[in-house]
């Protein structure tokens, strides 16, 4: 396996896989201050809706560059975006190694797939390195029932990360362990080390072998298991100017139209709300709040939240204090988002 600290000829390429809050980007975060200080990694990031929260993470650390593909998913709809993002990348910055951090529903193989293209389109310079997976031991058992796409992805991969295996008993690990064993028992199983993550030297350069195949299905309509809708408090005409069929519901309108919308909401108001999301039917809110303390980042996955101070002025507008993502169960979410919309103020588009 060839160390980080000695550049390949070619750009290898990191895919990350892994349910909606599984821990994907703190993992990935993490890994940056183990790398040696010149080496230069850009992330190429694929999310749900159009809130950049990973962009404004991302720019608190070492990455030379991130690029974000928002709206769709890049293994099937949005694959043409993947590829020129990737040749641009190639191009502009010319780094050590390119991660690509997918959305939660992404089919590995079908992504991996598409960058075995772009291998022999670019004479093997850009090259699949590994599929990554993260699993959330936590939280893994339940939605794995919802979603086929995680079972996939915890089943075409080279290595998988536990991650969150911290917050259960031993014997709820081991169960873990001998189920993921059952939908693949020949890829290594790494448990994370909390905050610290994992060792880089064991996940890159490990040039995989996988998807050399020419014969993978592509699935277009896999992404539906998931539906997303906006929560947002202000008067940003960006927001309210969505496209047709978007439902815009405005919730506690007599509240909005009393006060200023970009005004600070209140951080035990919002922690409320959040904490009264049920991680059956919402898996993510990502976004943005306006707090007395300033601009932070939300990340809220499976009942576990987090805010983080942070984001430049084009996370909201001065007339704006939210602008959250809610993902989840496709049927449910939008009834979830109206309750927390309603709890702190604000409406859904």
């Amino acid at each position: 396996m060839e160390s980080v600290a000695r550049s390949p000829p070619h750009i290898p390429i990191t895919v990350f896989t892994g349910f909606l809050g599984a821990g994907k980007t703190s993992i990935i975060l993490s890994l940056l201050p183990q790398l040696p200080s010149d080496y230069r990694v850009v992330l190429l990031k694929n999310e749900f809706g159009d809130v950049q929260v990973d962009s404004q993470l991302a720019k608190q650390s070492s990455l030379a560059a991130v690029s974000e593909i928002l709206n769709g998913c890049m293994c099937c709809v949005l694959v043409g975006q993947m590829k020129t993002a990737l040749l641009e990348i190639r191009e502009k910055y010319r780094p050590d190694r390119i991660i690509i951090e997918c959305s939660g529903s992404a089919f590995p193989a079908t992504l991996a797939f598409q960058i075995r293209e772009l291998e022999r389109e670019t004479e093997d310079d850009l090259r699949l390195d590994a599929i990554v997976t993260v699993v959330d031991a936590e939280n893994f058992v339940g939605y794995e029932d919802t979603s086929p796409t995680a079972k996939m992805q915890a089943s075409y991969t080279d290595v998988i990360l536990i991650n969150k295996w911290e917050h259960i008993s031993e014997r709820a690990l081991d169960i873990l362990i001998d189920h993921l064993n059952t939908l693949n028992d020949l890829t290594p199983k790494i448990k994370c080390k909390g905050r610290e993550g994992v060792d880089p030297d064991l996940i890159f350069g490990l040039d995989s072998k996988l998807f050399q195949s020419d014969q993978v299905h592509l699935d277009a309509h896999h992404h539906d298991e998931v539906e997303t809708a906006t929560v947002y408090r202000g008067s940003d005409p960006s927001v309210h100017g969505h496209t047709s069929g978007m439902e815009c519901s405005h919730a506690a309108d007599d509240t909005l139209g009393t006060s200023h919308e970009g005004a600070p909401i209140e951080e035990e108001l919002l922690n409320a709300a959040l904490q009264s999301l049920s991680k059956e039917t919402v898996w993510r809110v990502k976004g943005f709040v306006r707090l007395s303390a300033g601009v932070h980042i939300v990340n809220w996955a499976f009942g576990r939240s987090e805010l983080t101070v942070g984001g430049d002025r084009g996370c909201l507008s001065e007339a704006s204090s939210v602008r959250l993502t809610v993902m989840g169960e496709r049927g449910e979410v939008k009834r979830a988002a109206r309750k927390l919309a309603e709890a702190i103020g604000a409406r859904i588009t």
